[in-house]
């Protein structure tokens, strides 16, 4: 089941899940794991026998796309299609709130896992908090009614 929730309603299961997978797995400074997008996100979390197993956010850029970001699932669950799911339930959210083009910001190992997604890499490799990063873009074909 998954979950679209304001900060203030998912920051102790969303925390919980960065805390683990960025801070602790890959040693992102904790300082830099927290930042005033998370007020102005909505989160996706993701619960298995409720328990928070995966989150990540979505926020409205001032150009008007939607930026995925703090997508992270807890080890045991990974590569099991939860990550595709959380997505695809930010895409889907935002697309209710008329966002055609996503952006995210991916690690290089993960390039792959969004691509399947129809997201397309573009720009240099660039470092973010000592891991290797690319811009990805997923634009959504206007509905014709």
């Amino acid at each position: 089941m998954i979950l679209i929730k304001s900060w203030a309603e998912a920051e102790v299961d969303a925390y919980r899940i960065r805390k683990t997978v960025f801070i602790e797995e890959q040693a992102v400074p904790e300082e830099m794991e927290l930042d005033l997008y998370d007020a102005q996100a909505q989160h996706a979390l993701l619960y298995q026998n409720s328990q928070c197993i995966g989150t990540a956010r979505l926020v409205v850029q001032s150009d008007g796309a939607g930026k995925i970001g703090r997508m992270a699932v807890l080890s045991p669950y990974r590569r099991q299609g939860f990550g595709g799911q959380l997505l695809g339930a930010l895409i889907g959210f935002g697309k209710s709130q008329g966002i055609a083009r996503f952006v995210l910001n991916a690690q290089m190992v993960a390039i792959p896992f969004y691509e399947k997604l129809g997201f397309q890499a573009h720009g240099p490799v660039y470092d973010e908090a000592g891991i290797p990063h690319r811009s990805m873009m997923l634009v959504l074909n206007p509905t014709v009614p």
